[in-house]
C-alpha cells in the first residue's frame, strides 16, 4: 500500500527512522521524481538471520577471499551504484531526497554500507538503516558474479554476532529467495519489527575498518542456522 507524500511535511532523518519503526518507507518513481511516496506492504521481504542459503559454489567463493569486503568505506559510491541502470533495468527509484536523506542517516551512522571490493574497485555491494535489533536492507547491487551475494552473507554474519533480530528486504526477488527470503503477513511483519526495535544490537560487533575472513563469515552463520 503506497501513501503520498504530503508536500506540506519536511521528510527529515528523523521523520524517516520514525517511518521505518512503524513498518513504511520511502520511494520514488524515477531518479528525476523530486517526489517521495510511503510504502507498506500487504506482504513483507525478510531474510530469516538463522535461514540464510549458501551454495557449495558460494561458500567456496566466500572461503576463498575473492573479495575484499569492508563496512561504510564509501556510502556515496555504494549509492550510486545501486542507482546505476543494470540488467532488467533502465530506471532507478533513488532520486535526490533519497540520497540526502541516506546520507544525512549514514553521517549518524544510522544507515550503514557492507561493500565488496576486488583489485581496488567497489564490484558489489548494499546499503540499509538500523533502528535497535533491526536493519532494514534499501537497495544492492553487483559488477560481478556473486559479488552481492557476498556482501548479503557477511551482512548476515554480522548482524547475527552483533545480536540482531530482523532482516527487512522489502520485497522479495528471485536473487533473494534464492539465499532464503521469505514473505510474512503485515500484521506478523509488525509484531517482528516492535521486538526488533525495542532491542539493542551492535553494526560494529566487528570493527568497522578490518577485513573480515570468510571463513570467519561463515561460521558465524552455520552456528546460527
Amino acid at each position: 500500500m503506497a501513501r503520498p507524500d504530503e508536500a506540506r511535511v519536511e521528510i527529515t532523518p528523523e521523520v524517516l527512522l520514525k517511518a521505518y519503526a512503524l513498518g513504511i518507507f520511502p520511494m520514488a518513481e524515477s531518479a528525476d521524481d523530486p517526489s517521495l511516496f510511503w510504502v507498506e506492504p500487504e506482504q513483507r521481504g525478510i531474510i530469516p538471520l538463522d535461514g540464510l542459503r549458501i551454495s557449495r559454489r558460494l561458500a567456496r567463493t566466500i572461503r576463498s577471499n575473492k573479495f575484499e569486503v569492508h563496512v561504510d568505506r564509501d556510502f556515496d559510491a555504494v549509492i550510486d551504484a545501486c542507482a546505476a541502470p543494470a540488467a532488467g533495468r533502465d530506471s532507478t527509484w533513488i532520486n535526490k531526497r533519497i540520497r540526502k536523506l541516506y546520507r544525512a542517516l549514514f553521517d549518524r551512522r544510522q544507515c550503514h554500507t557492507v561493500e565488496a571490493w576486488r583489485d581496488g574497485k567497489l564490484v558489489g555491494g548494499l546499503y540499509g538503516v538500523k533502528i535497535g535489533a533491526a536493519f532494514f536492507g534499501e537497495s544492492m547491487f553487483h559488477f560481478e558474479r556473486d559479488a552481492s551475494k557476498v556482501a548479503l552473507a557477511h551482512l548476515v554474519a554480522r548482524l547475527n554476532v552483533g545480536g540482531f533480530k530482523l532482516l527487512d528486504a522489502q520485497f522479495t526477488t528471485a536473487h533473494l529467495e534464492s539465499m532464503g527470503a521469505v514473505e510474512v503477513s503485515r500484521v506478523e511483519y509488525q509484531n517482528m519489527l516492535n521486538k526488533a526495535v525495542a532491542a539493542q544490537a551492535q553494526f560494529y560487533c566487528w570493527p568497522s575498518d578490518g577485513v573480515i575472513d570468510g571463513g570467519v563469515v561463515l561460521q558465524s552463520i552455520s552456528q546460527i542456522s
